[in-house]
């Protein structure tokens, strides 16, 4: 089919990475947008995008969504190699 892969659902606060940007969703915005995805039987990846820090990645993650998108936080970082060490431990955090 030609049916989408998942769905990137943002942006979770403001980020100047986006031209014209969509109203922001926020913690809550995505508690109800994912809750209305189960219950409508929507079964797609979700990837939460939009100005999402690695602070952020455990409280997004518990909304239900299936994945973050990061490219501010890396890009923005003073240390690549540490941010990204920390998202890593972030992720095998919240898989346990």
């Amino acid at each position: 089919g030609q049916g989408a892969d998942y769905i990137g659902l943002g942006p979770f606060r403001f980020t100047q990475t986006k031209r014209n940007l969509s109203p922001v969703l926020g913690l809550e915005g995505y508690r109800t947008i994912m809750e209305r995805c189960r219950n409508a039987g929507i079964a797609l990846p979700v990837v939460a995008i939009g100005g999402i820090t690695a602070a952020d990645m455990e409280n997004i993650l518990a909304t239900g969504v299936t994945g973050i998108a990061l490219s501010g936080a890396l890009l923005q970082a003073e240390n690549t190699l540490e941010e990204t060490q920390r998202i890593i431990n972030i992720i095998n955090r919240t898989k346990q």
